[in-house]
């Protein structure tokens, strides 16, 4: 998709500020600073437009980015951050939850895991909850930059094998500093919203 105007529209918490365009929705789903803010930076063209932050569970919010006026991308909470209370972590699941099972323009989720080390148990939870609600996705291996090229296939098994990706989800390797993987992410994602 060629990306020219992109707005940060709104942060929601609950569904009473969901946007009501009805532009179909793929949200980011992945543990803090597995680099949701990277991917949406690389595939929007921009350097800083969503803020990463070096303090994990820094998103609290539902962050909707208005893509051309077609879609949004969703930037979700980020699961698995120590520095979150137990009761703060209760109401970010509540609030994915509901987001997760009552959207009816969510098309679609990309959920991020860091291509160097196996999936965490967390990983393997998110990917079995969305599949339970057969809500179409794509993993997205990221940070391969820092992986040999010669262990690329090696991580994709890991993958594969860890979260057992069902056969009509996709596995897709990415590095936001070379933008490795861009093009075939936006493949799938324009594939779903259609």
């Amino acid at each position: 998709m060629q990306v020219n105007n992109v707005s940060m529209n709104l942060s929601a918490v609950s569904s009473k500020q969901y946007p009501d365009e009805g532009y179909p929705e793929i949200a980011l789903l992945g543990r803090s600073n597995v680099g949701k803010s990277s991917l949406i930076n690389t595939l929007i063209n921009r350097k800083a437009f969503a803020r990463t932050s070096s303090t994990p569970g820094k998103t609290q919010t539902l962050n909707f980015y208005n893509i051309e006026d077609q879609l949004y991308l969703v930037d979700v909470p980020g699961y698995g951050f120590a520095k979150v209370s137990k009761k703060q972590r209760e109401e970010f699941g509540v609030m994915i939850e509901e987001y997760l099972t009552t959207r009816k323009v969510l098309k679609g989720v990309v959920i991020l895991v860091d291509g160097r080390h196996d999936p965490s148990d967390d990983d393997i939870s998110m990917y079995q909850y969305v599949s339970y609600y057969h809500i179409p996705t794509l993993i997205v291996a990221t940070k391969m930059d820092k992986v040999k090229g010669n262990q690329w296939n090696k991580t994709i098994s890991r993958v594969q094998k860890t979260m057992g990706i069902n056969q009509t989800d996709t596995l897709q390797l990415f590095s936001a500093e070379t933008k490795k993987g861009k093009d075939e992410v936006w493949d799938w994602i324009e594939s779903h919203i259609i």
